[in-house]
């Protein structure tokens, strides 16, 4: 049986991998990036509805983690870190645009094709009136979502990640499921 220090990287956890890239194991970084690369991804891409935004603020918040991974305190906290570094990132970013409304659905991937053409048309159909509802949504209250519902973070882990307190995070998440669920209604 392997132990820790001859053990694979990715049968690492992310703590054991964080503290390695700390002291300057690129290898360990590597296998971080690996890990959460396509969550960050999905994340920027949802808030952002532009792939190629998406794209650069995964690459930002990659870089810009690499280059402070030695202010991170708690190497188990590398998760959370990543997740509060693109949540503020897309933040800026959507708070830099002129106008939020404009939204193109064809700029974020498609769903995988159906075969059966009126399934793929409907599903489209519903992405695109989920991908402009979404976008109708404060910043803050679709992070928060995003986080929660797409992502699976507990009330606790997302008010650290955006900086508010918990009560806050339910009120932007309950805001954000109403608003939701009335443009949503005619696809039920």
């Amino acid at each position: 049986m392997a132990d820790a220090a001859t053990a694979p990287e990715e049968a690492l956890d992310d703590a054991t991998l964080a503290g390695r890239a700390r002291d300057g194991d690129i290898g360990a970084y590597e296998q971080l990036v690996l890990r959460y690369q396509g969550r960050m991804f999905r994340l920027a891409s949802t808030m952002l509805a532009d792939r190629a935004e998406a794209e650069d603020v995964t690459q930002e918040v990659f870089l810009t983690a690499w280059r402070r991974i030695t202010q991170l305190r708690d190497d188990g906290a590398f998760a959370g870190w990543l997740y509060r570094m693109t949540t503020n990132r897309c933040l800026n970013v959507l708070r830099a645009r002129p106008d939020h409304a404009d939204v193109d659905p064809d700029s974020t991937e498609s769903p995988q094709r159906s075969t059966q053409p009126e399934h793929a048309a409907q599903v489209n159909g519903q992405l695109a009136a989920l991908t402009t509802a979404l976008q109708r949504l404060t910043p803050e209250q679709r992070a928060c979502w995003l986080l929660r519902e797409v992502h699976g973070q507990s009330y606790e882990e997302i008010a650290e990640i955006v900086g508010a307190n918990t009560t806050a995070v339910r009120g932007r998440i309950a805001r954000a499921r109403v608003q939701l669920a009335e443009v949503m209604q005619p696809w039920r």
